[in-house]
């Protein structure tokens, strides 16, 4: 369950004052005391399931499925190592490109030149 809690500033007419000057400025973002003893607050709850959930609910059920039949067991551990390996050489390539090219300025101005050449080299120019 979510919920939400705001507070709500009042309607200007329940000041009962109409100063044109004052209205022309910005407000600032601070608030004084008596500003915060007039806001409204209000509190709202959502319940139910969301998408998101009953989707990760549906994939639990499958892979709970998938491996109550024994024969598809050493596919299911294949392929959850597969995805791990997967994962880590992802995020050391990921790792090592942004050590190389991205981290330092010389570096930034190379990988620039590198890429500006190769467009030039598909463009023909």
């Amino acid at each position: 369950m979510a919920s939400i809690i705001a507070s709500l500033p009042p309607p200007l007419a329940a000041h009962g004052r109409n100063n044109t000057f004052f209205s022309a400025l910005p407000k600032l973002p601070f608030s004084s005391i008596r500003e915060r003893q007039n806001c409204a607050s209000v509190v709202v709850k959502a319940t139910g399931e969301s998408s998101e959930s009953s989707n990760s609910l549906s994939i639990v059920k499958s892979v709970q499925n998938v491996w109550d039949n024994s024969e598809d067991r050493p596919g299911l551990v294949g392929l959850g190592f597969a995805a791990i390996v997967a994962f880590w050489a992802a995020s050391n390539l990921i790792t090592w490109f942004i050590y190389r090219y991205l981290l330092f300025k010389p570096d930034r101005e190379e990988l620039f030149q590198i890429v500006n050449k190769s467009i030039s080299d598909i463009l023909g120019q």
